[in-house]
């Protein structure tokens, strides 16, 4: 029961599906989780030297509202050579406290209340609350598993009406692993100018791809002035717990972020950002490493949840295999109690994710090889008992 003081759209909010089973798993021993989306490895011991010196050399002051300039300039310097997009340091990017209050500052900015944000599910479980917060109403729209959960055009353009603001798009994909293609957002972004429609773009992922490209929206021919484009560290160079992100846009639109950010954060941790620049400079080397990794483990958990007779769609992006269980018979809630209960392996049910992931489950494979082996072959008992 909710307090009679919240306000009404809080109180609405629905608890997140992932951190229920996390509370869950918290109570009990000897469980794998392939429930958590974070990074198992440790930031790179360079990253965390250039965040100790920064502690030592006393440097634990506020930096300017928008961030460190030198971080700024690596951003900008970063998204053109890897993309062809150019963001002046100087206006056009603020530092923020991961990509988590980039989205926050985002939907303040943009939405009026009533205004409504297309969101493609699955999806993050943060998106449609950060709408609801800003006082919009998210509005989802479903992609399918027989369109690799790429976005198909015609629903989304069926979705918009006239309080239509903007649209969310989130590639890599976080829960499936889907990368959305060069042609599929192409057509996102013909849609979005003959709307005239504001794009949000979490790009949080944007490394961590296994043999095809990451499109950077922004990057798109005249997409640069709709876009913001958010992005960050936690994901590519392990630092979830520095917490330090960006976001970048037009001068104009980017005012907007940084005014909302003046007023509740002042500016991002600063020893934090230290450590974010030396992994701009030089961590290009812990990405490649990591992404092996994961590619090494995302390889072992596709074929053999698939091999378990639980058709896994390939994830070519982040680090997330989205399995469906219909096979079990089960819904995407019990099956992944159940196998909790009993074989003590955490996944997140799909149905976490909004329309169109009921009936599969999330399954990290940001864990060691080993404890995906054993995971797997406490899958296979619990499937052998359920048929």
């Amino acid at each position: 029961m909710s307090s009679p003081y919240l306000a009404k759209h809080v109180a609405s909010l629905k608890p997140s599906g992932i951190r229920r089973f996390f509370d869950i798993v918290a109570t009990m021993d000897d469980v794998i989780s392939l429930g958590i989306g974070e990074p198992d490895f440790t930031t790179p011991q360079h990253i965390l030297d250039a965040g100790i010196r920064s502690l030592q050399a006393g440097e634990t002051h506020y930096t300017s509202n928008a961030g460190i300039y030198e971080l700024r300039a690596a951003i900008s310097e970063h998204l053109e050579r890897l993309y062809g997009v150019r963001y002046n340091p100087q206006d056009e990017i603020v530092v923020t406290v991961g990509v988590s209050e980039a989205l926050y500052l985002a939907m303040n900015a943009v939405i009026e209340p009533g205004d409504e944000v297309i969101i493609p599910t699955p999806c993050f479980v943060s998106y449609q609350a950060e709408v609801t917060l800003a006082g919009g109403v998210p509005v989802e729209v479903p992609s399918r598993v027989e369109d690799n959960f790429q976005l198909r055009p015609e629903t989304l353009e069926a979705a918009i009406t006239p309080r239509t603001k903007a649209i969310f798009i989130g590639y890599p994909n976080n829960p499936t692993g889907a990368v959305a293609s060069r042609e599929v957002l192409l057509e996102v972004a013909r849609i979005a100018e003959e709307h005239d429609l504001v794009v949000i773009s979490d790009e949080i992922y944007d490394r961590l791809v296994y043999g095809v490209e990451h499109v950077c929206f922004a990057a798109l021919p005249g997409m640069k002035e709709r876009t913001i484009t958010l992005g960050g560290f936690s994901k590519n160079y392990a630092m979830t717990g520095w917490r330090v992100g960006y976001a970048c846009a037009p001068a104009d639109l980017l005012q907007g972020l940084l005014r909302i950010h003046q007023y509740t954060i002042m500016s991002a941790p600063t020893m934090s950002q230290v450590a974010a620049l030396e992994a701009l400079k030089h961590g290009e080397d812990d990405v490649e490493e990591m992404r092996a990794e994961y590619n090494r483990r995302r390889e072992l958990i596709v074929n053999g949840l698939n091999d378990l007779g639980l058709p896994t769609f390939e994830p070519k992006g982040a680090f997330y295999a989205f399995p469906s269980i219909a096979p079990t018979g089960m819904d995407g809630e019990t099956f992944s109690m159940k196998l909790l209960e009993e074989e003590k392996v955490a996944v997140v049910p799909g149905s976490a994710f909004g329309a169109g992931g009921e009936g599969f489950v999330r399954c990290s494979y940001a864990t060691a090889y080993e404890k995906i082996e054993e995971a797997l072959e406490r899958i296979a008992r619990f499937a052998q008992r359920h048929g």
